[in-house]
């Protein structure tokens, strides 16, 4: 095992990207030497690391030359294309794409939920979508206890789970409707994303539902097991940071309220904030910044026998993306898979 490492960054810029470099430097990963790389719009662009400037160079297939770790947040084109040859050059590539999730020879990992599924790697782990994360977390606890039999959720997602351009296009169209102006410009999403919602994220198929929406469905069986039913709608709101779920359980074995409480409170990467007659219940003004998954509104779903009522809530940028790609390789130096 290396004490240290050489590690690149795809997509050093973008806002996974520079919560990736923020999140190793807040943990003192044992980094040798960082490469942020970008696409040629940022080479020669200079980012700050550890109190040092480090020049953004244009990611290409020989960019990865003795790096041992490559951290991925470009998007899928640019992974499908640049992951193996980081593979290829001896590199452990931790990708945020959906290029290899659903991919059977790459293991797809939340650390506090399925971390042996890293063993037998082959280069590539593939880290989560963003509401997938948050949700095994607070799931698993309570499928090792009672096994789930069934989810429904609704996500309302921030608009930093889209990236740079849409916080910027939200911040300015909040600005343009306060002022009292009447044509709002949009760019980044199909309508206006200030003062609405859009049930709408990412591509729609043939049966009605969202790649998002079976990014969910189809990620939490493969983490988590592949028995479990699951629907989802995802809708985008008007929100700078934290993505919020409204989750519906149901467990094979009756599970008391005062039973999910307890075991999700000594649950790794999850903290309880239940006391809704108090008003205290997970929000994001409260939750971004912060590394753990929130979770309130705890309470039995009366319709059916074995029923549970969740309300979830991430830091889509941290937990949600570089802070669980930080993690899995973490946990890859910890058992010796690098």
């Amino acid at each position: 095992m290396k004490k240290k490492y050489n590690v690149a960054i795809v997509g050093a810029t973008g806002a996974v990207g520079q919560t990736m470099l923020q999140i190793l430097e807040e943990r003192n990963f044992p980094v040798n030497n960082i490469l942020p790389l970008a696409s040629s719009r940022s080479n020669g662009n200079v980012i700050k690391f550890c109190g040092k400037e480090v020049k953004v160079q244009e990611a290409s297939p020989s960019s990865f030359s003795g790096i041992d770790i490559a951290l991925f947040s470009a998007g899928k084109s640019v992974s499908t294309e640049l992951a193996p040859e980081a593979v290829k050059h001896g590199a452990v590539v931790i990708d945020n794409s959906n290029a290899f999730r659903l991919d059977n020879e790459v293991p797809l990992v939340v650390p506090e939920v399925n971390p042996e599924d890293l063993r037998g790697h082959k280069g590539i782990i593939a880290n989560p979508n963003c509401s997938t994360i948050q949700m095994v977390v607070v799931l698993k606890p309570i499928h090792d206890v009672a096994k789930v039999k069934r989810v429904v959720v609704s996500t309302y997602q921030a608009v930093s789970g889209t990236g740079l351009e849409a916080i910027e296009e939200l911040k300015t169209q909040s600005k343009a409707i306060l002022e009292g102006e009447k044509a709002i410009k949009n760019e980044v999403y199909p309508y206006q994303i200030a003062f609405n919602t859009l049930p709408h994220i990412d591509v729609f198929d043939d049966t009605g539902y969202s790649l998002e929406e079976w990014k969910m469905v189809h990620e939490t069986r493969k983490i988590l097991d592949d028995t479990i039913a699951v629907t989802a709608t995802t809708v985008r709101v008007p929100v700078m940071n934290c993505h919020s779920e409204a989750v519906n359980v149901e467990t094979y074995e009756k599970i008391s309220v005062e039973k999910v409480r307890e075991i999700l409170a000594k649950a790794p990467g999850v903290k309880v904030e239940d006391a809704p007659k108090e008003l205290k219940y997970p929000m994001p003004i409260y939750v971004s910044g912060k590394d753990d998954v929130y979770v309130g509104r705890i309470r039995e779903d009366f319709s059916i026998d074995c029923g549970l009522n969740l309300w979830i809530v991430g830091d889509n940028l941290r937990k949600g993306a570089a802070l669980n790609a930080v993690q899995i390789a973490e946990t890859m130096i910890k058992d010796n898979l690098i």
